[in-house]
């Protein structure tokens, strides 16, 4: 049976809560597609803003660039921000630069701002948020903001949000607190027990800068409200609640109370706006814990919803729920595309959301419906005790999914028979019932898993097609959950170690050699950090790694003993340090939940509620974002990463090519020749009016061009580290630029900015 996304025990008024529906816009190509948000003089034309312009659309109309001549693009000038402090680990940037009257301005991986000649890459003032500190960080870029002469840059550093003079590089003495302002107050706690991060810019409507964050994903963690902050004053203007308070549309797809206790539903990924309408459009992510939720029985309104809210003031306008009661962390990982469709002759402004589970949502963007059938199809149900998955997933029929969403033992990996048959053992254990299988005890497959689909760099657009550009992963992730029960007591370095093994080691591994570049070795860490500096970034948070001072609640001081003793080089996980693990994970998760100190919420003070017994505190994911591998190689066959063009207007694709290559696996296949492996990577592709899509990421080191037509490869270039960020492109003095911020390496350590053009 078709329907809308919502079943059916969600009416209509709470999906579309705006009364009436907004005048469609009869405007012609040449009005509806102009520039967007690029400022354009004489020679001049700007990126300013991430992902090119309000409607994210990561396009650019610039042509100087075109198929006959992107061959003859050559390395101009780079810029190395030099920041990194004495025997920290190489940086990982995933800033888009922007571009204004010759001015770039970018974060380093260190999280520092600077801004840069837009020709010659000189240095012209740079700002640092931790003042000689560590910092670090995710940071995808800045905002900037203009108002007569009063020229801003806006960015967040740690937990503040700061503004700058665009020009000197000083803060603004009239924002906040001399030019910052903590994001902590406001939230549903304590302000000063937690700590509030974003890692994309914020974006402008009039005077207010709207902003998400990057919460935790597990239990204790804060509600991902959205806000907004007067650009001039630092003044906390609305307040968005994610997870809905007593008497907000949505509280009853919660259990009575979950407000005070629940987190997540987060926009940690951007957002889009659209100026003209009043209307700014959120990408949610799940609500935590990601993996069980019997403590949040329901469908979990707003987690992993396309939101449309007045930016003026916040009110929720209408949503669509892509995943009802996540238990797969199937967070919206990227910004809308607002684009323009032609569906039966007539033109239609719609949102087009990216997803890791491999579906895009096409929605009219004044109502939220989808513009091509959605299916209810019932889904597997739990067998975890006390968790109630819910019955059925909103299905796309058009377009179709563009990642892999099901796999038997013929689509295993086949590089060696060895490899193979160990797979097709490990295969056959799991729970795989397809699409939307839980979590489960024993095991379960979970494809696309966390990083499938698409990643933070979502898709690009050119409005003059309707064509999008993205970039798709494929990689099997296991799910497997664990009951656990109050831990005894042991030593500070045991119990240290049994806390890493349950909270780090899925991104730093048991052996703690980390993942590079994303996930850096912890071997040796106690000749680089002092036992101090350890206990601080595990508080404080920075890179790919979230806070957990609101989570361990002290127990960051044990983490440091184990990492920071000569012990640990001794010591290997036995069998029976996974009941240690099950046990010791019940005595952190209940000391986070039940907390009796008073928490500071919205709008009222309270004390959260006891959580039900049994439930959401006794279970957790002990293979969390394990991939499904074969060595170092995802267990399912090739292509890993693939660039796809898809017509909106129709929902058909255009076309589809692995991007990238493992040359270990196939040194003879790689873009040009023959059939690459196709790499998995989060960053997204750009496109102009010359016909070219330009995309980096994965770890082959490559900036490649396509050409829009039919995927073609038509330029590459090896660059001086992992390009984990997406390009941008602007024309300064009538030659046009392309741009990539670089992750570090042994050479550059705090990255490069690397800008390319014609000779």
């Amino acid at each position: 049976m078709r329907s809308s996304c919502l079943p059916s025990s969600q009416s209509n008024s709470l999906q579309s809560s705006r009364p009436g529906a907004l005048l469609t816009l009869s405007i012609c190509l040449a009005v509806l597609f102009p520039a967007c948000n690029h400022r354009s003089s004489g020679g001049n034309l700007d990126w300013p803003i991430y992902k090119a312009d309000a409607r994210s659309t990561s396009y650019s109309p610039l042509t100087q660039l075109n198929k006959t001549t992107v061959t003859a693009l050559q390395l101009v000038w780079t810029f190395d921000p030099a920041d990194a402090l004495p025997d920290s680990r190489f940086g990982n940037s995933e800033c888009n630069p922007i571009e204004i009257d010759g001015t770039l301005y970018a974060t380093s991986a260190r999280h520092r701002v600077y801004a840069i000649s837009a020709t010659t890459g000189k240095q012209r003032w740079t700002f640092d948020p931790f003042d000689g500190g560590e910092g670090g960080g995710v940071s995808r870029g800045v905002t900037y903001w203009q108002h007569d002469t009063d020229r801003r840059i806006l960015f967040t550093g740690g937990d503040n949000l700061f503004a700058l003079d665009a020009r000197t590089g000083k803060p603004i003495p009239t924002f906040g607190d001399h030019g910052r302002v903590s994001m902590n107050p406001g939230m549903r706690d304590d302000p000063n027990t937690i700590s509030i991060k974003p890692t994309s810019p914020g974006i402008v409507y009039h005077d207010l800068l709207i902003i998400g964050n990057e919460v935790s994903e597990l239990y204790g963690a804060q509600p991902g409200y959205v806000r907004a902050y007067n650009i001039e004053t630092g003044k906390l203007v609305w307040t968005f609640h994610t997870i809905p308070l007593p008497g907000e549309p949505g509280y009853d797809t919660w259990p009575p109370g979950a407000w005070k206790y629940a987190g997540g539903a987060n926009d940690w990924a951007g957002m889009s706006l659209d100026e003209k309408r009043g209307l700014v459009f959120l990408a949610l992510g799940s609500p935590s814990y990601d993996f069980y939720g019997a403590d949040r029985k329901g469908q979990n309104l707003y987690g992993n919803c396309i939101v449309a809210l007045d930016a003026a003031t916040g009110r929720h306008v209408w949503h669509f729920q892509t995943i009802h009661h996540d238990l797969w962390d199937y967070d919206l990982p990227a910004p809308p595309n607002l684009v323009t469709i032609n569906k039966d002759g007539k033109p239609i402004d719609a949102v087009a959301q990216t997803s890791k589970v491999g579906f895009l949502y096409v929605l009219d963007r004044e109502t939220g419906r989808s513009l091509f059938p959605v299916e209810e199809r019932r889904v597997p149900a739990s067998t975890i005790p006390g968790e109630e998955a819910w019955p059925t997933q909103p299905f796309p029929l058009k377009p179709a999914p563009y990642a892999r969403q099901s796999m038997t033992i013929d689509d295993l990996t086949d590089f060696s028979r060895g490899a193979h048959d160990s797979l097709v053992s490990q295969f056959r254990s799991l729970r795989y019932e397809g699409l939307f299988t839980p979590p489960s005890t024993q095991g379960a497959l979970n494809l696309p898993g966390t990083i499938g689909g698409s990643e933070w760099g979502g898709a690009a657009c050119d409005p003059a097609t309707g064509i999008l550009y993205l970039k798709s992963n494929n990689s099997p992730e296991i799910d497997q959950l664990q009951k656990i029960t109050p831990a005894a007591s042991t030593s500070p370095f045991r119990s240290g170690r049994t806390v890493y093994l349950t909270y780090c080691s899925g991104c730093h591994k048991e052996d703690r050699t980390g993942d590079e570049p994303l996930y850096p070795s912890l071997i040796g860490l106690e000749k680089r950090r002092s036992r101090q500096q350890v206990i601080e970034k595990i508080r404080q948070g920075g890179g790919k790694m979230p806070p957990f001072g609101g989570i361990l609640k002290g127990k960051e001081t044990l983490v440091a003993t184990f990492l920071l003793s000569a012990q640990n080089k001794k010591l290997i996980r036995q069998e029976d340090d996974l009941q240690e693990i099950v046990q010791n994970r019940s005595a952190i998760a209940k000391t986070t939940l039940n907390q009796t100190t008073p928490r500071q919420s919205t709008p009222t003070q309270s004390t959260p509620s006891q959580q039900p017994a049994g439930t959401a505190s006794t279970w957790l994911n002990i293979l969390a974002y394990a991939p499904f591998r074969a060595g170092n190689y995802p267990a399912i066959k090739p292509p890993w990463g693939e660039l796809i063009a898809l017509d909106l207007n129709t929902g058909d694709y255009r076309w589809k090519i692995p991007v990238g290559n493992d040359s270990l696996l196939s040194p003879k296949n790689d873009q040009k020749n023959g059939q690459p492996t196709g790499l998995t990577g989060s960053p997204g592709p750009i496109v102009t009016a010359g016909g070219l899509v330009f995309i980096a990421g994965g770890k082959d080191r490559k900036l490649r061009a396509f050409d829009t037509d039919h995927g073609n490869l038509l330029w590459e270039t090896t660059l001086a580290g992992i390009g984990s960020s997406t390009p941008c492109t602007y024309m300064r003095n009538g030659k046009q630029y392309l741009v990539l911020s670089v992750s570090g390496d042994a050479r550059h350590p705090s990255g490069t900015i690397m800008a390319f053009a014609l000779p």
